[in-house]
């Protein structure tokens, strides 16, 4: 993670100079060219003949990191490396430019360029953590279609590893400067939802450790040959569910041989549609996909392009677990999709938190949780995340967000310099300020969102209106994925989830459109259907336009029942911890919303 804080310079032996005693500096050189082995000789010796010294050592005698890069259209194409030798490396590639299924073909290509990147403290270990954090980076670059690497490099403590924070900071800004395209300003990159779900996100050691539990349960199951054996990772919002999840997708995907897997079959599915985008456009800039198609997809094609005689697949990852179906509806016939799901890969790891389920569809009975929990920590298959890496608050923070989700308590608002809850009078006075922060490039990630208490059907127009509404009193604001946007922008926004969208900002979320994704501010609006009573929050399904809300379910024993109060508590959950950098609210029940300003002014 980048951060601002300034370590003191580590002061160095002074480097020999090899014509002159011209000053290294601390900043990065960069130097960019067409690619070609001739041009960069040319470029050395041009070097050697105006005496410029500091480059020649920088740039032909230190380790560099280099990037190819070809346009493809409106897009590019880029390949990130680091060398010794400069010169050595790119004959390298360019002997293997006739090999069209390897990424050096696109050396040929018309626009072909390379930037040669290097800086007075460049070392090996320095150069793969740049590597690295360039793969992580541009990952995130809208204008980039395809990453070519197949590995990243993140390097332990080192020498100059104070110094890397800084030294990447100046090395992409000096890159933006050169081609904004390719490498906008740092905050665009901070906030696009493939950077957030990257692979690429340094482990936390409760994650590493789970990594590493994770792995060894795989090799052991894999030995045995056996269909259906789940490993069950159990995690509430924010616990860096996604980030572990795609890393180790990536990892088996592209180092299964070093990691002791060979020729491993590896799905990722998610029965999210923002979150499906997501994963499908990390799979298409790291050239995963093209392993298979629909390496990325979502349950329900898996389970019906995969017979179930047919031999098993090595391991399906599944994120948001919770989200499956565990009925049959229109779109898929079976039972329990879970259960499909294992009886066509030999291992599953499940991504599942009970307080994300939002759907009758998707209910599971507490027994039938509890078997499988009990079942996975029998084989020592249960994984439990724990840390929270969303919400910049403090515990008191997300102590008083969980009491009001899940204890339907109100206790005094905490005072949190890194988090802000606010409460209003007003919608609109919620909304004015959600648009103040979505102008602030620091906040520009901040939504409205409100539970589903206001009617809304997909692909099907209101009477009487343009838009279906979010409407109190005067106040209407449209609910999500109806706005155009700009015609300009539209090619654009297929490739975003909701959130990122300019647009949208006068749109009203719901959890269909935000859950698994982060928002810098949350303004939330509790609609009818959340109301205070007799000093405790309630749940009334009456009040939701939701139909899951009222439907009754039919449960293992025959029996129906309702769990109304169950989803509507979830979906309070899922909006009131998206918020990354604050929480604002708007309650429409006058005695909640009297009873949150009390308790923010306690």
């Amino acid at each position: 993670m980048i951060t601002n804080d300034k370590k003191d310079k580590v002061k160095i032996p002074n480097l020999k100079p090899v014509m002159s005693k011209q000053k290294i500096c601390d900043v990065p050189v960069i130097h960019k060219m067409n690619v070609s082995e001739e041009g960069l000789k040319e470029y050395k010796d041009s070097l050697e003949k105006t005496k410029d010294a500091v480059k020649l050592k920088l740039l032909f005698q230190y380790p560099v990191v280099y990037i190819h890069h070809c346009p493809d259209g409106e897009y590019y194409e880029v390949y990130i490396g680091e060398t010794a030798d400069i010169i050595n490396r790119t004959h390298q590639h360019f002997c293997n430019v006739a090999k069209d299924e390897n990424w050096q073909k696109m050396l040929k290509k018309k626009g072909a360029e390379v930037f040669i990147i290097g800086h007075k403290y460049f070392n090996k270990s320095l150069t793969m953590d740049i590597e690295n954090m360039l793969m992580f980076y541009m990952l995130g670059v809208e204008k980039v279609r395809k990453i070519h690497n197949r590995r990243g490099n993140l390097q332990n403590k080192y020498y100059t590893s104070d110094k890397f924070e800084d030294i990447f900071s100046d090395v992409w800004k000096g890159l933006g400067k050169m081609n904004a395209h390719l490498f906008p300003a740092e905050n665009l990159i901070l906030d696009s939802a493939l950077y957030k779900a990257s692979p690429f996100h340094e482990l936390s050691d409760n994650q590493k450790k789970a990594k590493l539990q994770i792995f060894n349960r795989v090799r052991e199951a894999l030995k045995q040959k056996k269909r259906g054996q789940l490993i069950f990772v159990s995690g509430e919002a924010g616990t860096g569910k996604t980030v572990l999840n795609s890393n180790l997708f990536y990892e088996l995907c592209t180092n299964n041989k070093e990691l002791g897997f060979e020729n491993i079959k590896c799905r990722l599915m998610v029965n999210h549609e923002e979150q499906l985008t997501v994963y499908k456009q990390i799979a298409a800039k790291l050239c995963l996909d093209s392993v298979h198609k629909d390496i990325v997809c979502n349950p329900t094609h898996f389970i019906l392009t995969h017979k179930e005689e047919d031999e098993p697949i090595d391991i399906a990852f599944v994120d948001e677990a919770h989200l499956l179906w565990t009925q049959g509806n229109q779109a898929y016939r079976g039972k329990n999709q879970l259960e499909d799901i294992l009886k066509r890969a030999r291992v599953v790891v499940a991504v599942f938190d009970q307080y994300q389920i939002l759907s009758i569809t998707q209910y599971w009975e507490h027994a039938a949780i509890e078997k499988l929990e009990k079942e996975a920590k029998r084989k020592h298959n249960y994984i439990e995340l724990t840390e929270q890496f969303r919400i910049c608050g403090g515990a008191p923070v997300i102590e008083w967000i969980h009491k009001f989700t899940k204890k339907q308590q109100i206790n005094k608002i905490p005072e949190d310099a890194h988090y802000e809850i606010k409460i209003f009078d007003s919608p609109g006075e919620m909304q004015q300020e959600i648009e103040k922060k979505g102008n602030n490039e620091n906040s520009r990630l901040s939504r409205m969102l409100s539970t589903y208490d206001w009617e809304y059907i997909q692909k099907k127009s209101p009477r009487m209106a343009d838009y279906w509404m979010v409407s109190i009193g005067e106040w209407k604001m449209p609910w999500n994925k109806q706005m155009p946007g700009n015609s300009i922008e539209k090619g654009k926004n297929k490739k975003l989830a909701w959130s990122e969208q300019s647009h949208t900002i006068k749109e009203v979320g719901s959890t269909y459109t935000i859950q698994g994704l982060d928002l810098n501010y949350a303004g939330v609006i509790l609609g009818p259907s959340v109301q205070y009573k007799d000093g405790k929050i309630v749940f009334d399904p009456s009040c939701s336009a939701n139909r899951n809300v009222k439907n009754a379910r039919t449960l293992s024993d025959g029996s129906k029942k309702k769990f109304g109060e169950i989803l509507i508590r979830n979906e309070v959950n899922v909006l009131m911890t998206r918020g990354i950098d604050g929480l604002y609210i708007y309650a429409c029940d006058e005695e909640l919303r009297r009873a949150l300003k009390k308790a923010k002014d306690k």
